[in-house]
C-alpha cells in the first residue's frame, strides 16, 4: 500500500517560508490520514477521500479556495478513475458544491459519467449534495484587484491498495479569471488516468497538459513495458517542445512512486506506512 498526493505548484501564491511550511505540514498530515484510510478501504475510495481533504484546505486551489472566473463565479472540475475497471467519471465547471470529487465519484455507476455545468449541479442536488459556496475572502480580494496566480493550481491523489489495485483522483478550482466555459485537463484522461499498470494525476497549465496528453502517455508507456522513470522522462521531453508547464505524480503496479515537474515547484507528499517524502 502506498499513496502520493499533490497540491499544485508552490509558485501559485505567496512564496513565503510560512506558506511553504504550512503546505509541507498539510500535505504530510493528509497523506498520513489517507494512508490510514487505505488500510481498510480500496484505492478507489481512498483517492476520493484524500482529494476531498485537499479540497477542504484553503491552501489549495480546489474545493474551498477555488479561483474566481472572469465573470465573478467559481466553477470547479474533478475526476476519478478506477485502474481495474478503467472507468473514469467527472464533473466539469460545477458550481456551489463543497467536494466536486465526491460528485465525480458518485457518477462512476452511471451510464453518463462526465457531466458539465448545470447538468453536473442538477445531478449533485438530486443526489443529496448540499449547496455550498467555496469562495474565501482571499480569492475575492484577488479577483477584485485583478490579480492572477499563474493558473497552476490543482490537487490530486494516486494510490495502490493491499490488493495491488490502482486509482487516481484529481480536482481543480480553475486558473482564475478564465473565460467562463473554459475546460481544464483535470476531468480528462490527459490530466487524470489509470489502468492496472499505472495511475497518474497532473497539475499545471491545463492547455499544455491536454496538448501533450501527459497522463495518458505516461500510463500507456508503462503499460507497453517502459519503466515509470523512462515513461516520465520521455513524456516530459515532449512537453518541452511546447514549453509546457506541468507536474505529475504516479504509482505503477509494482508500487514504484514517481513525480516530476517541468518548472519548480510542484508541492507533493508520499507515504508508504513507514516513511514520508515531502517537497522541499
Amino acid at each position: 500500500m502506498k499513496i502520493i498526493i499533490h497540491g499544485g505548484f508552490f509558485s501559485e501564491s505567496d512564496q513565503s517560508q510560512e506558506v511553504k511550511t504550512a503546505k509541507q505540514n498539510s500535505l504530510k498530515k493528509i497523506a498520513q490520514k489517507a494512508f490510514e484510510y487505505l488500510k481498510t478501504n480500496s484505492a478507489f475510495d481512498t483517492v476520493a477521500y484524500a482529494v476531498s481533504l485537499l479540497e477542504d484546505d484553503e491552501l489549495y486551489n480546489a474545493g474551498i479556495g477555488s479561483q474566481i472566473q472572469s465573470d465573478g463565479i467559481i466553477r470547479m472540475s474533478a475526476a476519478i478513475m478506477d485502474g481495474e475497471t478503467q472507468k473514469l467519471s467527472g464533473v466539469i465547471n460545477i458550481q456551489d458544491v463543497k467536494n466536486p470529487v465526491f460528485v465525480a465519484k458518485s457518477l462512476i455507476s452511471e451510464d453518463d459519467r462526465v457531466l458539465g455545468g448545470n447538468g453536473a449541479k442538477n445531478y449533485a442536488t438530486e443526489h443529496g449534495f448540499e449547496n455550498f459556496s467555496t469562495e474565501i475572502p482571499q480569492r475575492r480580494k484577488e479577483y477584485e484587484a485583478k490579480l492572477k496566480n499563474g493558473g497552476k493550481g490543482t490537487v490530486g491523489c494516486v494510490a495502490i491498495d493491499s490488493n495491488g489495485k490502482l486509482a487516481v483522483a484529481t480536482s481543480t478550482g480553475g486558473k482564475g479569471f478564465e473565460i467562463p466555459g473554459r475546460i481544464s485537463d483535470s476531468a480528462t484522461v490527459a490530466g487524470n488516468y489509470a489502468n492496472s499498470f499505472c495511475a497518474v494525476s497532473c497539475t499545471g497549465v491545463g492547455e499544455d497538459i491536454v496538448s501533450n496528453a501527459t497522463a495518458t502517455k505516461i500510463v500507456t508507456r508503462v503499460t507497453d513495458g517502459m519503466s515509470l522513470k523512462t515513461a516520465f522522462d520521455k513524456t516530459f521531453e515532449e512537453l518541452k517542445t511546447i514549453d509546457g508547464f506541468a507536474g505529475a505524480i504516479a504509482i505503477d503496479q509494482n508500487g514504484n512512486i514517481y513525480h516530476q515537474d517541468s518548472y519548480p515547484t510542484m508541492v507533493f507528499a508520499s507515504f508508504d506506512g513507514e516513511s514520508f517524502s515531502v517537497f522541499n
